[in-house]
């Protein structure tokens, strides 16, 4: 994981750079729509592991060109046990992992497998004139199981499959519609846009937000335990984080949050 800049002309594996409390990971294939080889679904779950145990408290997926990817490199589409669909499957799983909020920055279209890659993240912000479609039917291809999880479970049943069984292609109106993007913006907005939403998050309370965040998803996928939801509320409850904030509160100043 790098903490200086790399050149918007860069090409091969995707690129993590920190600058103080945001990471940047950036898809690098532009010439090829950014599609996704097993190396570069590699790369990506080495990034997560990094950032997994890192102070980062925002991590951003982005991507260079027109297009934000065109999901997998389907000339290493096989059924083996080291195949393209496990190992793209296991690295979605690992960024919708991550601890800290995670925010997609959608330059153009995304396709195929890429669109459950941004709908693992927290937040997806987009363009005007960028679209969606999901292929996999097209291709005799059936998805894997927690790609159709957190499609039914974030969009919802019978949206899941106007897209995995229609393949219909979507535009930036009716992914908003849908609730796949929380927020479209012209293109030369769109920094200044995922940028807002970075300070946001990073100007929250940590524990507070990771406590949250794994609660959340948890809930959306079944999987709530009340016991483990309340040792996060009573961690944040006792955490010099709530003395903090409430400090700051009283005295109309912005928080200096630690994550204790």
């Amino acid at each position: 994981m790098s903490t200086a800049p790399h050149p918007a002309t860069d090409t091969g594996l995707p690129h993590c750079q920190v600058d103080g409390a945001r990471a940047t990971v950036r898809l690098n294939r532009p010439a090829h729509h950014n599609r996704l080889h097993r190396v570069d679904l590699l790369a990506l779950q080495r990034h997560c592991a990094e950032l997994a145990t890192s102070q980062v408290r925002v991590v951003v997926l982005q991507a260079e060109g027109p297009t934000f990817c065109a999901g997998f490199n389907l000339d290493e589409l096989d059924a083996d046990a080291q195949g393209g669909p496990q190992l793209f499957e296991q690295t979605v799983e690992a960024i919708e992992a991550l601890p800290m909020p995670t925010i997609c920055r959608l330059q153009g279209s995304v396709f195929g497998g890429a669109t459950d890659l941004a709908l693992a993240c927290d937040f997806r912000i987009g363009v005007t004139g960028m679209s969606l479609r999901m292929p996999a039917a097209r291709i005799g291809l059936h998805y894997y199981p927690s790609g159709l999880r957190r499609y039914v479970s974030r969009l919802g049943l019978s949206t899941a499959k106007r897209l995995f069984l229609l393949a219909q292609t979507l535009d930036a109106c009716e992914l908003g519609r849908i609730g796949y993007l929380d927020r479209i913006c012209e293109p030369d907005a769109l920094d200044a846009a995922v940028q807002e939403w970075v300070d946001a998050l990073a100007g929250a309370a940590p524990l507070a937000i990771d406590g949250m965040k794994r609660s959340l998803d948890e809930i959306a996928r079944g999987e709530y335990d009340l016991e483990r939801l309340s040792e996060r509320v009573a961690r944040c409850a006792a955490s010099d984080d709530l003395r903090e904030g409430q400090a700051a509160l009283a005295a109309r100043r912005e928080p200096r949050f630690r994550g204790t």
